[in-house]
């Protein structure tokens, strides 16, 4: 009786992190992140629903932006007194991107770069531009209206 030879590819570290995933999450439900290569889901978006206030305008550099996480929006300054809110959820694995340098929304996982203008792909694997919000200045204050 002879074996039959090994025809199958080599299991990825990804495939097999997700397998135990999921082997350990039997009779559960579990969230793993980074499973999957692209951020198409049907999931309902966690982003607020309705204007949230952001604090002060002047707290974001011309330039530059700030990220709110816990509200997982990003505002910017492209050219002064011109802001430009964005989902900050990165299109490639979900990630919460983590800082604005250099005139880039910069996400830790994979290296996905955003532009601040526009929120399109600069950079890394991310398949599209992020989300575009609405937002204001009302009162000195930032206000942003999730799509």
């Amino acid at each position: 009786m002879s074996e039959a030879p090994e025809t199958s590819p080599a299991t990825s570290r990804r495939t097999l992190l997700c397998g135990a995933a999921a082997v350990l999450a039997a009779g559960g439900t579990v969230a793993v992140t980074g499973c999957s290569s692209s951020a198409g889901s049907s999931e309902k978006s966690s982003a607020p629903q309705g204007p949230v206030d952001l604090g002060p305008a002047s707290a974001i550099p011309e330039g530059g932006g700030k990220v709110f996480r816990e509200q997982k929006i990003v505002v910017t300054q492209p050219t002064a007194g011109q802001y430009k809110a964005f989902s900050a959820k990165c299109t490639h694995a979900g990630c919460i991107v983590d800082q604005v340098q250099k005139e880039q929304i910069q996400c830790p996982c994979h290296g996905s770069r955003f532009g601040i203008a526009d929120g399109a792909v600069q950079d890394g694997p991310a398949p599209s531009p992020l989300p575009a919000y609405a937002v204001t200045v009302e009162g000195g204050n930032l206000k942003v209206t999730p799509s």
